[in-house]
């Protein structure tokens, strides 16, 4: 059975650093590609990164609003994907889902596979 668990999310102030990751099992996910989304409250679950299958070491994609700030990567030995988010704002503030697709997208729609959510609070 797939499963994809998430890690890393926690309460900080503006301007700090954190680390998610995203455990995957249960399946090949070295040919997948794998993706972050997030979800404000009251607002639509949006892409925020996605890395594409070649053993995790595959393009990258990121949405507008965390481009420059936002790292997506992957350890395909620990079949592990990470997002490295640096000068977190306010607006960051959402439940983060790791994801994973044998399709390339930054739609929802390709992926088949979500974790549970780890919750990401930045305060001013």
């Amino acid at each position: 059975q797939v499963q994809l668990v998430e890690a890393g999310g926690g309460l900080v102030q503006a301007g700090a650093s954190l680390r998610l990751s995203c455990a995957a099992s249960g399946g090949t996910f070295s040919r997948y590609t794998m993706a972050w989304f997030r979800q404000a409250p009251g607002k639509e679950r949006e892409f925020v990164a996605a890395i594409k299958s070649r053993l995790w070491g595959g393009n990258t994609d990121y949405a507008d609003s965390v481009k420059g700030r936002f790292t997506i990567s992957g350890d395909n030995a620990k079949n592990t994907v990470y997002l490295q988010m640096n000068s977190l704002k306010p607006e960051d503030t959402a439940v983060y889902y790791c994801a994973a697709s044998a399709w390339y997208g930054t739609k929802e729609s390709p992926y088949a596979y979500w974790g549970q959510g780890t919750q990401v609070t930045v305060s001013s």
